[in-house]
């Protein structure tokens, strides 16, 4: 296991399955969104439901992987294929799309944290510069954590997502660190660990599903927030 050294003066967070789990919060914003769809335009919804759509948008994001960083343009892509498919007219169809993407943007929004992360975050912020770090499209503001971080990076927001090092890199920039005095913390171990190491960063893999890591370049694993804390306190404190 990789010893870092002892000179973090800054945390990048991930969102999804990090601080909050996404899988339901996706479904039930997919499931909202469908009912608007429904009220707005029931042909559309009858032809193209959640699994259709879904498959689409997979469809879309293999066709065009440049869009990797704009999940949200991938969903208005899939609805304006959904549209067209059932005879609307782009003029027509705008409306209704948006008001369907913004019910889903809402719902997306309406996240239930782990139990431990709040409080840990207000600890943490006290000591270090925080970042968050996504590929997604949560959004801090309306999620009401947006006072605990430093600034926020979005790959809609970049033109690029993680793993790319650019992005990394744009993190640091704000924490106005080095990347090796930032220690990225997230889930997934392509993404996240793996993405941070190679953009000079150090890093710390939040598994709290128990999976298996893949590979002989284990990181420090963590299941909570309140075990980075620990670790931190043990591991990477401040060297001031």
């Amino acid at each position: 296991m990789p010893r870092f050294p002892t000179n973090i003066r800054a945390i990048s967070l991930d969102l999804d399955d990090t601080l909050w789990p996404v899988g339901p919060t996706i479904v039930r914003a997919e499931q909202r969104a469908q009912a608007a769809l429904t009220e707005n335009a029931p042909q559309v919804a009858l032809r193209w439901d959640i699994d259709h759509l879904r498959a689409l948008r997979a469809k879309i994001l293999d066709e065009q992987p440049r869009l990797r960083h704009d999940l949200l343009q991938i969903r208005r892509l899939a609805l304006q294929h959904a549209f067209a498919d059932c005879g609307s007219s782009p003029a027509a169809s705008a409306a209704p799309i948006e008001t369907t993407l913004s019910v889903f943007m809402v719902a997306r929004n309406e996240v239930e944290l782990y139990p431990e992360v709040e409080a840990c975050l207000q600890r943490l912020a006290r000591r270090y510069r925080i970042a968050s770090l996504t590929n997604g499209n949560a959004d801090l503001k309306i999620i009401g954590l947006a006072h605990l971080f430093h600034t926020t990076v979005s790959a809609h927001e970049h033109g690029t997502s993680k793993p790319d090092p650019a992005l990394f890199h744009i993190a640091c920039k704000q924490l106005e660190c080095a990347p090796q005095q930032v220690l990225h913390v997230g889930d997934d171990p392509d993404f996240d660990v793996r993405g941070a190491i190679n953009a000079g960063l150090q890093a710390v893999w939040i598994n709290r599903t128990n999976a298996q890591w893949s590979g002989e370049d284990r990181p420090h694993e963590i299941n909570s927030l309140e075990c980075l804390e620990r670790w931190l306190e043990n591991e990477g404190s401040l060297d001031r």
